[in-house]
């Protein structure tokens, strides 16, 4: 039981940087930290989509928005739209932020899916503020729709992911964090408790540390290299195991939403910044080999590519144990879920706050890192039924690749949220799930699945209300969005000022 006095992080990129800067801000009295990163080994750095806690963390930071926006070459995201998932040339969006009215003990889309069955035409996303916002191609922020206690837009952010990571080791090393440019040559272990006591650089120094944290990408030095914790494979449940990726010129348009495209082996992402676009094909190498691949990207840029296309492999699950011993993995060292739903740098986020909530003051216990390691899985396990969702619900039989993807068999944890949603119309979210009940009811909806049932308080309105409810909500909506300026302009202002 050894008081926690000095961190040690291995590795840099956005999870390194994203950790150095939060437990710096938090525990930055009480705890050295040194971050180890080597200039001459790079990152993957294509997590340029992120989701609306993002905007959690940088205010837990102290960055400013426009600052933000303007070092990373940031645009918004209201949502994320996908194209040809339920089958080619069907599209639906799962927009952040809410829809229609909730009332007490019942989600708004009862009341639509009551609406369906009696003749109504409306769309979900009639009574989607996000959606249309993100289809109009304006944004502002906006907490409240005018003149009504309704939410306002919800969003997050598209960003160069390199840029970031600059900005924030820009912002911790000014408040203390030392940081290394070097090479980890050796991991040094304790010969009795396994624990890792040291790093050699191959500056000819050595780093001494308390508890580590593995930063290193899918090299995984010191949770896997070196402790050999084990990993669980996912790769029967998301067979995607490659992606090509490559920047082109801007657009004009300037989407305020990613695009998520699927082929026929895998899927697409548009991600809109304001200077380029990034663009990247995730595909499964058994019905797609890496220069199709390429090549099919290449065919469907929405512009000129400015960069060389990168295949990078990957391989879908998670570490055994996030924290073992005295290392705790973080980003692509403690797993890998592909991006369709741009998590990979919340849980990065969401693993450091765990740390600093859990954070052993007088020495690491089995019983703290037993209970990181099971909200660890909780998480991710949930994330991974979410993104397996998108897949299981196809309709598509034009390839080999989604007819697996329709036929295969799926978490029981996933099974039950669809048997609950098909036959009551009911989402059971479990504590601190990431995504909320209107995320998978949009997927659900999105894809095809509308429930046979609905809550019986919806009931209470007589036909003539809920058509009066429908309307009077897609008025505030269509009104509101009138007086938004264009996603453009209010990046224009940004940068102007």
């Amino acid at each position: 039981m050894k008081p926690i006095k000095h961190v040690v992080i291995a590795g840099g990129g956005t999870a390194g940087w994203i950790a150095a800067a939060l437990l710096n801000k938090v525990l930055g009295k009480v705890i050295d930290i040194t971050l180890i990163e080597s200039s001459t080994i790079g990152t993957i750095g294509v997590g340029e989509a992120t989701i609306p806690p993002i905007i959690q963390l940088n205010n837990a930071l102290g960055i400013n928005e426009q600052d933000f926006i303007n070092a990373t070459n940031a645009s918004i995201k209201l949502g994320i739209e996908f194209e040809n998932w339920k089958t080619p040339s069907h599209s639906y969006m799962h927009a952040f932020g809410s829809f229609g009215k909730d009332f007490p003990f019942c989600d708004f889309y009862n009341f639509w899916v009551k609406g369906k069955i009696t003749g109504s035409e409306d769309s979900l996303w009639d009574f989607s503020l996000n959606y249309q916002a993100a289809q109009q191609l304006k944004f502002a922020p906006l907490n409240t729709i005018p003149n009504t206690q309704l939410p306002g837009l919800s969003y997050a952010y598209h960003f160069n992911a390199t840029r970031y990571a600059e900005y924030l080791k820009t912002l911790a090393t000014s408040r203390g964090v030392k940081h290394i440019d070097a090479k980890i040559e050796q991991v040094n272990q304790c010969p009795h408790s396994g624990n890792i006591t040291s790093l050699t650089l191959d500056n000819d120094t050595e780093i001494n540390g308390d508890l580590f944290i593995d930063c290193t990408g899918q090299r995984a030095l010191l949770i896997e290299q070196t402790l050999n914790t084990g990993f669980v494979d996912w790769s029967h449940y998301l067979p995607c195991d490659s992606a090509v990726a490559v920047q082109s010129q801007g657009t004009d348009s300037l989407k305020p939403y990613t695009r998520s495209i699927a082929h026929s082996a895998g899927w697409q992402w548009q991600i809109p910044l304001q200077n380029r676009v990034g663009n990247g094909l995730v595909y499964c190498s058994r019905y797609l080999s890496d220069e199709s691949a390429t090549q099919l990207l290449l065919n469907n840029l929405p512009a000129e590519p400015i960069t060389e296309p990168r295949v990078i492999k990957f391989k879908t699950g998670r570490c055994l144990k996030q924290w073992h011993k005295n290392v705790v993995s973080v980003g692509l060292a403690s797993g890998f879920l592909e991006p369709l739903e741009s998590t990979s740098i919340h849980l990065i986020q969401s693993a450091v706050t765990r740390l600093i909530k859990l954070f052993p003051n007088n020495g690491i216990s089995d019983a703290l890192v037993a209970e990181f390691n099971k909200q660890s899985v909780t998480e991710i396990e949930h994330i991974r039924d979410f993104i397996i969702l998108h897949y299981k619900l196809t309709e598509r039989e034009d390839s080999a690749f989604w007819r697996q993807c329709k036929q295969m068999e799926i978490p029981d944890s996933l099974a039950h949220k669809l048997n609950l949603f098909k036959h009551t119309g009911k989402v059971v979210r479990e504590n601190d799930e990431l995504f909320a009940e209107v995320a998978w009811q949009q997927v659900f909806i999105g894809q095809g699945l509308i429930p046979d049932d609905y809550n019986s308080i919806v009931d209470s309105l007589s036909s003539e209300q809920l058509n009066d409810l429908f309307s009077t909500l897609k008025t505030l909506i269509t009104s509101t969005v009138e007086q938004l300026p264009t996603h453009k302009d209010f990046l224009a202002k940004i940068k102007k000022a």
